[in-house]
């Protein structure tokens, strides 16, 4: 998360006579299609045409509230510059290095402790300089919970740190432990674009620490694997080596840090409790964002004295709902740029298992968790605004905000209806009686041509694979229609609320010309489209946002006191938008460089090492198959009669093959060494096996799309057949003869 915004308003406030109130603070995302942007938003630039409007004018009830004669930190004339410095580190502690940090740690690059100790002193040095802030000027906000609940969050990230540097040493005393891996037979050449390519090689991903992006677990537990060849001594003595080089720079390069480590996780090293670690760090990444956030808001609202008494429940009431746009405009982007593809959120086909785990296959879609947040909020809306009112009394105000719960509560139970499988099938009943009922009528008359068209009418349309739901969109841009016009207590207030209005109608359009673009074209891979409408969405939801938290009631009396109007919030937020999200850009561009760079950087042994192991997990042998004789070998290679069943079969075969224990397939093994096979034939049914297991992703994908023809299956078969020839005869020999062993 990125909170630029609090850097940006408080040099703003010192440098203008340090002024009351400008930006609350907030996190990361990426600016694209500006002018689009402002097309979209003509009602946001007409309501600065009445000329005789009062910028400046504040409403005499607002100036007489006492609260607002207090002396804020902002105003305090004494020690401006220790508060300067205490806020401009904390920003970029919370901005900069702890974003940075748990992209890194996401990522499981080296560099994540260096930036995790890089943060803890920047954010020591601004808790410095704000405790001399304190000490040196008196308590201008008595009872406020900035203090007591930055500490608090200070702590959390201690554990974090902690928890990072035990799971890193469990990580790295594991890879000490571990033997040596050794080669597979196989020539592995024509697997590498494979590899190297798939959009879900978890080579560089973390067991259950991605946010996102396509990871899953591999384990060679139960499943038995080929005989190797022993390792020559040249390959034992490097690998001894590296070893020893290892063992000498110790953990983090210092052999002082591993005895400590080695002496304080002594309970520690079992492996359900570096998994239960891992779980920890994993939630404690997720939070220590939103905290930081709530943190920089409240020394924010604290400094500019904002919030006293009641006026805490309409702060609180703009404050987290405008939270909850900002933070939904950064998933949207992160969506976009590939953000939980393996759920099917990025705009792509929802990968299915045995390319994903079975439990990221059952999450449901992005547009039924929108609708179900949506009905949440209107479910569980306390009327924050109404709390504000005086005696109790409904006003019309009141009464228009409890009509937006009651929209978000409909709308959102209308979207979840929308995205249930059981309601379509429901609604799909006749449809399918009719299919049944032709089905059963006498096709003898009807020609193979009229069969094939008529078979394919009865198919479920392409679009029906992709979620099209448009009521969350719809509901928000209800949303700002009515705060667009909603009655405020000055012109500046009525023109911010009309502002962010606008923006969330932007996003409603935008998502409408996405939904369009994937209806007339749906996806067909697992790669995120990346639609440049959702660019906008996101744009105009996180500056929509920050407008709706500077839209409250107190923050509106601060811009008005301080000589400034809407046009000029409305232009820092844009402004500040565009480098939040360059900034989420660049995480996630490191994120992939890091991951990258892990590997890259791992000595040429251990990274083929590495591949091997990923291999390994990925290419078991059925014990079934191999078991078979030589002319069950000659039906497995030749095209099968039923298409689809023999597809179902390749995707379903590693799953099977983990069933075999090792002393059925040692004894297959023995079987075959003694009937002597044809090695031609031998090495084709291996190779045979180890390719269709190495594709099963791409079968998967191959089914799953719209255009596909079972009678392709015979022909894929046939080509995968052919690739035998790229070996030549004594490669075919060697790997013979290491089966046979």
């Amino acid at each position: 998360m990125s909170f630029a915004a609090v850097f940006v308003s408080t040099t703003f406030t010192y440098l203008g006579n340090r002024l009351e109130h400008l930006m609350p603070p907030r996190s990361a995302i990426f600016l694209a299609f500006a002018a689009l942007l402002l097309e979209a938003l003509p009602r946001v630039a007409a309501h600065g045409g009445g000329g005789e409007m009062d910028m400046g004018e504040a409403t005499a009830e607002l100036a007489e509230q006492p609260d607002h004669k207090a002396l804020s930190y902002f105003r305090h004339p004494d020690y401006w510059s220790w508060h300067l410095a205490h806020t401009v580190l904390m920003v970029l502690a919370w901005v900069v290095c702890m974003p940075l940090a748990i992209f890194l740690s996401v990522a499981r690059s080296r560099y994540c402790l260096p930036a995790q100790v890089l943060f803890h002193i920047v954010n020591g040095l601004g808790i410095l300089a704000g405790v001399v802030y304190n000490r040196s000027t008196p308590d201008l906000y008595a009872n406020n919970a900035h203090h007591p609940l930055g500490w608090v969050i200070v702590a959390l990230t201690i554990v974090w740190t902690l928890l990072s540097m035990y799971t890193a040493y469990g990580e790295h005393t594991r890879n000490q432990s571990s033997p040596t891996q050794r080669p597979l037979p196989f020539p592995t050449r024509c697997m590498t674009h494979f590899e190297t390519h798939s959009p879900y090689n978890d080579e560089s991903s973390r067991d259950s620490r991605d946010s996102g992006f396509g990871s899953r677990q591999n384990s060679t537990d139960g499943a038995y694997q080929k005989p190797e060849e022993p390792p020559s001594d040249d390959e034992f003595d490097s690998e001894k080596l590296d070893d020893e080089e290892s063992e000498q720079r110790g953990f983090l390069g210092s052999r002082r840090v591993d005895r400590f480590l080695a002496g304080s996780v002594q309970r520690l090293s079992s492996g359900r409790a570096i998994r239960m670690l891992r779980v920890s760090q994993t939630l404690w990444e997720k939070i220590l964002l939103l905290l930081g956030f709530v943190g920089l808001a409240s020394g924010f609202i604290i400094s500019g004295g904002l919030f006293r008494d009641r006026q805490i429940f309409n702060g609180l009431a703009h404050y987290i709902k405008g939270g909850i746009f900002f933070w939904y405009g950064l998933l949207t982007l992160g969506r976009w740029m590939g953000a939980f593809a393996e759920f099917g959120w990025a705009w792509n086909v929802r990968p299915q298992p045995p390319l994903v785990s079975k439990c990221k296959s059952m999450v449901p879609s992005a547009e039924s968790t929108e609708s179900f947040v949506i009905w949440l909020y209107g479910v569980t809306n306390v009327f924050l605004e109404h709390l504000n009112g005086k005696g109790g009394v409904w006003t019309a105000s009141d009464i228009e905000h409890l009509s937006i719960t009651i929209l978000f509560f409909g709308g959102g139970l209308l979207g979840m209806l929308v995205e249930c499988g059981w309601a379509r099938n429901l609604m799909n009943t006749n449809i399918l009686d009719q299919r049944s009922r032709d089905m059963e009528s006498p096709r003898s008359a009807m020609s193979r041509l009229h069969l094939e068209t008529e078979g394919q009418r009865w198919e479920e349309p392409q679009s029906h694979r992709t979620s099209l739901n448009p009521m969350p969109a719809l509901t928000i841009m209800l949303l700002g229609m009515m705060m667009g016009s909603h009655h405020q207590d000055s012109m500046v207030s009525t023109m911010m609320h009309a502002q962010w209005g606008g923006l969330f109608s932007a996003f409603a359009i935008a998502r409408g010309v996405t939904y369009i673009m994937m209806y007339l074209k749906p996806p067909t891979s697992h790669f995120p489209s990346r639609p440049p409408s959702e660019v906008v969405a996101a744009f105009c939801l996180t500056s929509g946002g920050l407008m709706f938290m500077n839209s409250a009631a107190d923050c509106v009396w601060a811009i008005e006191s301080n000589g400034l109007d809407a046009m000029t919030i409305f232009t820092l937020t844009t402004g500040l938008t565009g480098v939040i999200l360059a900034w989420e850009v660049v995480l996630f561009a490191t994120k992939g460089w890091a991951a990258t760079a892990s590997i890259s950087n791992m000595p040429p042994k251990k990274v083929e090492k590495k591949r091997r192991n990923k291999r390994k997990a990925r290419t078991e042998v059925s014990s079934a198959s191999s078991s078979s004789s030589s002319s069950d070998t000659e039906s497995d290679v030749s095209i099968p009669t039923n298409p689809a069943k023999q597809a179902d079969h390749v995707v379903q075969e590693p799953e099977e093959s983990a069933l075999n224990t090792d002393s059925d397939s040692a004894s297959v093994f023995t079987q075959k060494k003694q009937q002597q096979p044809n090695p031609e034939k031998a090495f084709e049914e291996f190779y045979l096996r180890q390719v269709t297991k190495e594709f099963a992703n791409d079968l998967d994908r191959l089914r799953s799309a719209g255009d596909f023809n079972a009678k392709s299956l015979p022909l894929l078969i046939s080509a995968l057949k052919q690739g035998t020839a790229c070996f030549s005869n004594d490669e075919k020999r060697k790997v013979v003869e290491s089966l046979e062993r």
